[in-house]
């Protein structure tokens, strides 16, 4: 082993059953917004581009990423932090869980964080992987499994043979490298990417958010940030994915530059140059896709970018055919800061975008209101409540919000569009509790408690005593949504009460929505939970036929963190299976006090903040982060923390991709 030096310590970005029939009258509709249009470019290329890995061993300098002075705020968006002192939720009782898996027919790895760190060169190590996929056909008879996390891509046959190695984010959208650590020098920071395939397009499309940073370091000894950020939205250029790709960059931090409309985020100014080009920026933070027959619609979280308050969703909706053709193509954004007027909550908080599945891919949608997209939201989180200084606080809630997004044929012309919501009532939902983890090898905990290790790995010895901790379970903010059929379907992580306490858990819900959010009200419901184990990270795949499957982790006293999945239809939702089997507990950095930020602060093992499911014929793809190895300490030390490419000196997590029966 090389000694890899003394180096800053930094923390990652943060840039997150029992069936029931219930009927609820929908409470009137909120005021219609009508949003604001510019016009956008392409503004470059992408695709695959391959690099030589890494041949570093150990840990680098500058092997997390972080910030300093006001830019230091950019961490953990979350505002409604733990569960775990929160009252319980609904009472569920306990699903059946069985190591068995009769509806996979494929299972194979995904990216692991080995091949995210060291499968191409200039990488930092992140967590967590904030795992996408999308599924379609190359044009040629083969179909492809694409999946993206931080900050890696990789394209895989449906058999689980790789097509590419590890692609780089930053390659793949054209950017200068995450980091080059000699000289030391900082290229854009990428994260939280999604994507779909558009059937009737044949079309891939993907996006991330992108932070401006400042290439050089600053007086402080840290990374900075601009201000500047945006959504970089990659269209490929024909159905093979491996083909190039145009991409369209979104200015999104609305501070009334790049065209962008002024919402006043606060300047939270910063006390070490370089100070940012725009201190009033927002933050477009957590972005994800949907689709219709007439566009593509991408949402994000908007916080406050150096100072504290979340400011409300924001939906920007673009013509597909517009994309498709290279542009230039309007973009309408709606705000819905003040829109949840319900008597609750204030913001709109995680909008998520539906899909519609057609026989190859994504496409279709109601047809109705010269063409609508739906959209699915709670209202606990403490954003939701934020009144602008980011002081609020998590609200358990019974509200379920349904949004609709009218005339969006017109994106293929003047757009002229309506953004309007209508609140269902629900199933309470509150902050789950972090998810125990059983116990196993931990080698780089057995590192940080080892003066000599610690001093060796991390060129300080750790002052404290590192514990294993439970991993972090979300917040009650939505997950994957479909809109089929005149009914929405969509799922959240929520605390519930079993036999045995409290558990992290999940509730679903099917909710009519035809015409518009009008009229809108639930339909199906109820909560999938595990008895002695916890559930985490739902995300529900429907098929044309109206079956589907839902994936999550299952993590707890009798389960290392494994890729689960239940079946779900009209009946409700099936026992727990699990479709990949975890090896050992979670061991990355963001388990630990050394690596928190400031290092006083109490570790949040960071876990993904999404899955993904995705319909393909009468079955769906899956894909969730679990454990797939274990590794002792000699080993770990021996391997030059390796343990046969399945980890790194910082981090174990891998991704798990199945296709699944749905029934």
């Amino acid at each position: 082993m090389s000694q890899p030096g003394p180096r800053l310590i930094r923390l990652l970005l943060g840039l997150a059953i029992v069936a029931a029939s219930i009927g609820s009258l929908p409470a009137a509709a909120s005021t219609a917004s009508s949003g604001q249009t510019r016009m956008i470019s392409a503004s470059g290329s992408g695709g695959i581009i391959a690099d030589n890995p890494d041949s570093t061993t150990g840990a680098a300098a500058w092997e997390t990423p972080g910030v300093g002075g006001a830019d230091g705020g950019v961490v953990n968006r979350s505002h409604s932090g733990s569960g775990d002192s929160t009252p319980a939720g609904a009472i569920s009782q306990p699903k059946n869980v069985t190591t068995s898996a009769p509806d996979v027919q494929t299972s194979f790895d995904g990216i692991n964080h080995n091949q995210q760190r060291f499968g191409t060169a200039n990488q930092f190590s992140l967590e967590p992987p904030d795992q996408g996929l999308c599924v379609g056909s190359d044009g040629a008879g083969n179909v492809r499994v694409l999946e993206v996390v931080n900050d890696t891509l990789r394209v895989y046959t449906t058999g689980g043979v790789a097509l590419t190695p590890p692609v780089a984010l930053n390659a793949f959208y054209g950017y200068a490298p995450a980091i080059i650590r000699s000289p030391l020098t900082f290229g854009p920071f990428v994260t939280d990417p999604s994507c779909i395939y558009d059937g009737a397009t044949g079309r891939w499309f993907m996006v991330v958010l992108t932070l401006d940073t400042f290439p050089q370091v600053g007086a402080d000894g840290l990374q900075h940030f601009k201000g500047t950020n945006h959504l970089d939205l990659a269209v490929s250029n024909s159905s093979n994915p491996l083909d190039g790709w145009t991409v369209f960059r979104i200015p999104v931090q609305d501070d009334g530059t790049a065209g962008t409309p002024n919402h006043g985020c606060s300047d939270g100014a910063s006390s070490s140059p370089p100070v940012p080009t725009n201190p009033h920026a927002c933050f477009g933070d957590y972005p994800h896709i949907g689709s219709n027959a007439d566009g593509i619609f991408l949402t994000t979280n908007e916080y406050s970018f150096f100072g504290p308050e979340f400011h409300g969703a924001q939906v920007y909706g673009l013509s597909k055919s517009q994309l498709v053709s290279g542009g230039p193509a309007a973009l309408t954004q709606f705000d819905t800061h003040g829109l949840d007027t319900f008597g609750f909550a204030l913001n709109g908080f995680t909008l998520w975008p539906s899909v519609t599945p057609t026989a190859n891919g994504y496409g279709g949608g109601d047809s109705s209101n010269g063409g609508t997209e739906y959209f699915l939201s709670t209202n606990g989180g403490a954003e939701a409540h934020d009144t602008g200084d980011g002081r609020s606080t998590f609200h358990a809630s019974t509200q379920l919000l349904v949004w609709s997004l009218t005339n969006t044929g017109s994106l293929n012309g003047t757009p002229s569009l309506t953004l309007t919501n209508n609140s269902v009532n629900a199933g309470l939902y509150t902050l789950p509790p972090s998810a125990v983890q059983k116990s196993g090898n931990q080698p780089l905990k057995t590192c940080l408690n080892s003066s000599s290790c610690s001093l060796f790995l991390e060129g300080i010895k750790d002052p404290f005593a590192e514990k294993s901790a439970n991993l972090d379970s979300n917040d009650t903010r939505m997950q994957q949504v479909t809109w089929l059929n005149g009914a929405l379907w969509g799922a959240i992580d929520t605390g519930v009460n079993t036999s045995n306490g409290k558990q992290a858990g999940i509730e679903w819900f099917k909710v009519s929505a035809s015409g518009g959010s009008g009229g809108s009200s639930l339909t199906g419901t109820g909560y999938v939970a595990l008895g002695n184990d916890n559930l985490t990270y739902p995300a529900i795949g429907i098929t044309t036929g109206g079956n589907g499957v839902m994936a999550f982790t299952v993590v707890g006293a009798d389960f290392y963190p494994s890729a689960g999945y239940a079946l779900i239809g009209s009946g409700g939702v099936g026992d727990v299976h699990i479709a990949a089997m975890g090896q050992g507990p979670d061991d990355g950095f963001t388990n630990y006090r050394l690596f928190a930020n400031p290092p006083s602060f109490t570790a949040r093992p960071r876990w993904g903040d999404y899955g993904a499911a995705v319909p393909w014929g009468g079955s769906v793809w899956i894909a969730s982060e679990y454990i797939g190895q274990s590794c002792d300490f000699s080993t770990w030390l021996a391997t030059n923390f390796r343990c046969g490419g399945t980890r790194t000196a910082l981090g174990n997590w891998g991704t798990r991709i199945s296709l699944v029966n749905a029934g």
